[in-house]
C-alpha cells in the first residue's frame, strides 16, 4: 500500500475544504478598498452575523449584560383630540440608539470615519429591538415612494434607526368639566420579545422628546409634557406581552392639554344665556295674552334643547355628570319656570272673586293667593259670629221684663255705645215721618213708669237696628275685613303683582346660579 499517495489526497481534500469556506465567510481584510456595500455585505454576512439573535456584551465579571435601547421622539404634528372616540393622533420622529459589537468596522476599515447610511433595506438586514406603541389603535410608517426610514451604523457599531410615523392612540378623557376640561394623555412605548433581563428602554439624556415650533392645536393648549421609564410586569392573566410571562420595559410620554373655552363661550354659553333672558319677556307681557307668553316660551325652550343637543353630540355617552349637562340643566329650569309663572298668573287672572289679604307683603298675597276658599270661609264664619253675638246682646237688654236694662245698645264690633236721644235723631233724620213721643209712651203705659217706657224705647231701637243690619248684611264681610286691618286685591292685581316681582326675582336668581356655576368652574 502506497501511504504516500493516500496522504497527499488527504491532504488535498483538507485545502480544498479550506478554499471552500474561505468562499463562503468573505475576509474582512483591506477593508478600506471595499464598497460601502461590500463592506456591509461582509460584516452582517451568516458566518459572522445572525439578524435574529440580539447583540451579546459581557461584564467584567462574564456577567451576560441586557441591550440598552435609548429612545428619543420630535412630535411634528398632534391632531385635537377626539372626545368621542376618545383618541388622539400624533405625527412624530421616533428614533432608537444601540450597540452592536459585531457590526464595529474601526478595525476592519480605519481609514472610514463617516457611519454607513441606508434606509429600509439596511435595516431588514439588521437585527432590530421590537417596540411597539402599548396605547395605540392604528399606526403606520410614513413615505411617498418609501417608507420613511434612516439607518445608520458608526465605525464603533453604534446604530441608530429613524422612523417617520403616523399614531392613532387611545386617551381616557375626563369630561366632569367639559368644556373646562385638561387632560393628559401618554403615548406608551413597550418591548414586545425581551423582557428586562435581555433588552432595556431609555430615554436619552439630553432633549429625550421635542415638539416643532409651528405646533398648533386648535381646541387645545399644550402646557408642558413629561417623560417616564418604568417596567410593565406582564403575566399569563392578561397575555400583554401574548403567551410571555415577566418584567418588560417600558418608555411614555405624557403631553397636559388644557381646553380653549372660547368657542363654547361664543356658541354655547352666551346663546344659552340670551335664550334665558329672552324667556323673561313675557313677564312684561299681561296676564291675559296666552298666545305670545306661550309662542315665546316654548320657543325659546326648543330653541335653547336644540343648542345643546348639537353640542353634546360630539361627546361619548359617559356614566357621569358633566359641567356642561349641569348647565344645560339650570338654564332649562330658568325657561321651564318661566313657562310655569305664566301659567300661574293665567289661572289668577281667570278667577272671578276678589282676594282677601290682611298684609301688602309677598307672604300674606301668596298665602292668599294659593288658599282663597279658606280665607272666604274663615272670613265669613267671623262675620256671621260678630253678627249673632250682636244681636243676642240686643234681645236681652230689649226686653220689657229683663233685669239685666242698659241704656245703651250692642249692634256689631266694633261695640258702640247708642242713647236714646241719639237713636230718635238717628231716626227722624234718616225717614223723616217716624216721631217717637217718650210722654206718650210714659201716659200709656201708666204704672210700669218710666223704666218701662225705657225698655219700649230700646226695643224700637232694636227693630230699627235690625232692619239696618239686613240692609247692610251684603257688605258685612267687607266691613269686617277693614275693620281688622285687612285688604282686598283683584285676581287682576295680584297676577301684574306676581309678574312685576318675577322681573326681578328671576334674573337675581339666574346671577346667583352663574355666581356658583363659575366659581366650581374656575375655583374647584
Amino acid at each position: 500500500m502506497d501511504w504516500s499517495l493516500i496522504i497527499s489526497i488527504l491532504l488535498n481534500c483538507l485545502y480544498a475544504g479550506a478554499a471552500a469556506l474561505d468562499e463562503d465567510c468573505p475576509t474582512l481584510d483591506d477593508g478600506d478598498s471595499l464598497s460601502q456595500t461590500q463592506l456591509l455585505d461582509r460584516l452582517t454576512h451568516g458566518c459572522r452575523y445572525d439578524r435574529l439573535e440580539r447583540p451579546i456584551t459581557y461584564s467584567e465579571t462574564g456577567q451576560r449584560l441586557p441591550v440598552d435601547v435609548y429612545m428619543r421622539a420630535y412630535i411634528y404634528f398632534m391632531q385635537n383630540l377626539e372626545a368621542h372616540d376618545l383618541q388622539f393622533k400624533i405625527y412624530a420622529l421616533l428614533q432608537m440608539r444601540y450597540l452592536d459589537p459585531r457590526l464595529n468596522f474601526r478595525n476592519v476599515s480605519p481609514k472610514r470615519r463617516q457611519p454607513i447610511l441606508g434606509e429600509e433595506h439596511l435595516r431588514n438586514s439588521l437585527w432590530m429591538p421590537h417596540i411597539f406603541l402599548a396605547n395605540e389603535r392604528d399606526s403606520s410608517i410614513l413615505g411617498l415612494t418609501e417608507k420613511d426610514i434612516l439607518t445608520s451604523i458608526s465605525p464603533d457599531g453604534t446604530v441608530i434607526v429613524s422612523n417617520r410615523i403616523k399614531a392613532t392612540l387611545y386617551c381616557w378623557l375626563n369630561l366632569k368639566k367639559f368644556p373646562f376640561d385638561e387632560q393628559h394623555c401618554s403615548t406608551v412605548l413597550e418591548s414586545w420579545m425581551y423582557n428586562t433581563s435581555e433588552l432595556v428602554l431609555h430615554w436619552e439624556q439630553k432633549r429625550p422628546i421635542t415638539y416643532d415650533g409651528a405646533l398648533h392645536l386648535t381646541e387645545f393648549v399644550l402646557q408642558r409634557s413629561w417623560s417616564n421609564e418604568t417596567v410593565i410586569n406582564a403575566d399569563l392573566s392578561d397575555l400583554r406581552h401574548g403567551a410571555f410571562a415577566g418584567n418588560y420595559s417600558s418608555l411614555s410620554f405624557t403631553v397636559h392639554l388644557t381646553r380653549v373655552v372660547g368657542f363654547y363661550l361664543m356658541d354655547y354659553f352666551l346663546p344659552s344665556m340670551l335664550i334665558v333672558a329672552i324667556s323673561w319677556v313675557s313677564f312684561w307681557l299681561q296676564a291675559d295674552q296666552a298666545p305670545p307668553r306661550i309662542t315665546l316660551g316654548t320657543s325659546t325652550l326648543l330653541t335653547f334643547i336644540t343648542l345643546a343637543s348639537a353640542q353634546g353630540k360630539t361627546l361619548p355617552k359617559v356614566s357621569y355628570i358633566k359641567v356642561s349637562e349641569v348647565w344645560f340643566l339650570g338654564c332649562t329650569i330658568f325657561i321651564f319656570g318661566s313657562m310655569v309663572e305664566f301659567a300661574f298668573v293665567n289661572t289668577i287672572w281667570r278667577r272671578k272673586k276678589s282676594v282677601p289679604v290682611k298684609k301688602l307683603n309677598s307672604k300674606h298675597i301668596l298665602k292668599s293667593t294659593l288658599s282663597p276658599h279658606l280665607l272666604r270661609r274663615r272670613s265669613h264664619a267671623r262675620s256671621r259670629s260678630f253678627s249673632g253675638t250682636a244681636l243676642h246682646k240686643t234681645a236681652d237688654t230689649g226686653s220689657l221684663g229683663g233685669t239685666g236694662f242698659n241704656n245703651y245698645l250692642t249692634i256689631n264690633l266694633p261695640i258702640t255705645t247708642i242713647k236714646e236721644g241719639q237713636v230718635l235723631d238717628q231716626q227722624r233724620t234718616s225717614r223723616g215721618v217716624q216721631k217717637m213721643d217718650v210722654n206718650f209712651v210714659e201716659s200709656a203705659f201708666g204704672s210700669m213708669g218710666s223704666a218701662q217706657s225705657t225698655g219700649a224705647i230700646s226695643a224700637a231701637s232694636s227693630s230699627q237696628t235690625l232692619t239696618n243690619n239686613n240692609r247692610t248684611e251684603s257688605a258685612g264681610h267687607q266691613e269686617e275685613i277693614d275693620l281688622s286691618g285687612w285688604t282686598t286685591l283683584t285676581p287682576q292685581e295680584i297676577a301684574m303683582w306676581i309678574d312685576s316681582r318675577a322681573r326681578f326675582v328671576f334674573p337675581l336668581s339666574f346671577l346667583v346660579f352663574n355666581l356658583f356655576f363659575w366659581t366650581f368652574v374656575y375655583c374647584i
